[in-house]
C-alpha cells in the first residue's frame, strides 16, 4: 500500500516537471523600470557682436545674408524667478516667464538641467530617469543643448495663460502667482513636501530682458539669432549675448550641422569660442 502511495507521488511530481518544461512557470510579472527619455538636440553658438552687428543694433547683411535671415523680427519679453540665493537654480531649476509680442499668451516654463559629462548623454538621462524623467513622463520635453565645448540634458514642463498681444508683462507679483498656481509637482516636491513651493514663493523677479529674434536657415534646418541685451556686471549698461541655434530630433544630425556650423563661422570671424550663459547672467545681474 505503501509502495503504491510512494510512486503515485512520484509520478505526479514527474507530470508537473514535464508540464512546466512544456508551458513554462508564470510566476509574478517583474516590474519593468521605465525606459530612459528620448531627447531632441539644439545645437547653440555664440556671436561676436562687433562682427554681427550694426551700430544701431540691426544684424549687419553679410549674415542677414548668409543664413537667409527673414526681415521680420520676432521680439520678446523674458523674466526669471529665483530666490536671493539662487536655491532653485542651485538644485539645476530654471523658472522662466516669457511673453511673446505676437502671441495672445503668456508662456511659463519650469526646467530641471542635468550637466553631460564628456558626451555621455545616457549617463545624464539615467541620473534623470531615477529623479522621475523617464520616458513615461509626458508632461516634460526632454533636450540636450550643445554649445561650444559642452552639452546640458533638460526637462521642460510648458504651460500657457491668456495674455494681450504686446510685450507688456504683469507685475512681478501677478507673474509669480501665476507660477505658483501652475507649478508642477516634480518641482514642488523637489527635496521634500513643498520645498519647490516655498522657493518659489521667496524668489523675486530676474528681468525683463527684451529680447529680439530673427529666423533664418542653416543647412535646411530652421534656424534662428537671438540679441540679448544684458545688463552689465557693475549696471551701467548692458552687455548683448548674441546666440545662433538650431533645433533637430536627430544627433547625427545635431553633431555634422553643429560642426559645418562651427567652421563656417571661425571662418567668418564671427565665433565667439565660448560656452552661453545668458541664463546664469540674468539671474546674476538683476
Amino acid at each position: 500500500m505503501k509502495t503504491g502511495l510512494r510512486f503515485t507521488k512520484v509520478l505526479s511530481v514527474l507530470t508537473l516537471s514535464a508540464a512546466l518544461l512544456i508551458t513554462g512557470w508564470k510566476g509574478a510579472e517583474p516590474v519593468q523600470a521605465a525606459a530612459n527619455a528620448t531627447p531632441s538636440y539644439e545645437v547653440k553658438l555664440l556671436l561676436d557682436t562687433a562682427q554681427v552687428l550694426n551700430a544701431d543694433g540691426s544684424l549687419k547683411s553679410s549674415i542677414v545674408n548668409e543664413f537667409q535671415i527673414n526681415d521680420e523680427v520676432q521680439r520678446l519679453s523674458v523674466e526669471y524667478f529665483d530666490t536671493d540665493q539662487l536655491q532653485l537654480n542651485g538644485e539645476g531649476w530654471n523658472v522662466r516667464f516669457r511673453k511673446k509680442e505676437d502671441k495672445k499668451n503668456y508662456e511659463l516654463t519650469y526646467k530641471k538641467r542635468y550637466t553631460v559629462t564628456n558626451g555621455d548623454i545616457d549617463s545624464a538621462l539615467t541620473q534623470a530617469n531615477k529623479e522621475g524623467f523617464s520616458a513615461s513622463d509626458d508632461n516634460y520635453d526632454a533636450e540636450v543643448d550643445w554649445g561650444y565645448s559642452k552639452q546640458t540634458l533638460s526637462f521642460s514642463n510648458d504651460k500657457k495663460t491668456n495674455a494681450s498681444k504686446g510685450l507688456t508683462l504683469p507685475s512681478p507679483d501677478q507673474a509669480l502667482k501665476q507660477l505658483l498656481d501652475n507649478l508642477p509637482g516634480k518641482l514642488q516636491n523637489w527635496k521634500s513636501s513643498n520645498w519647490g513651493k516655498k522657493a518659489l514663493a521667496d524668489s523675486r523677479v530676474r528681468g525683463p530682458v527684451q529680447v529680439s529674434k530673427y529666423e533664418g536657415s542653416f543647412q535646411g534646418l530652421d534656424t534662428d539669432v537671438e540679441v540679448w541685451p544684458i545688463r552689465s556686471a557693475n549696471g551701467s549698461g548692458t552687455d548683448t549675448i548674441i546666440e545662433i541655434s538650431f533645433k533637430t530630433s536627430d544627433y547625427s544630425t545635431a553633431a555634422s550641422n553643429r560642426a559645418k556650423l562651427i567652421n563656417l563661422l571661425q571662418s567668418k570671424g564671427w565665433l565667439v569660442p565660448a560656452d552661453s550663459l545668458k541664463t546664469n547672467l540674468v539671474l546674476e545681474r538683476y
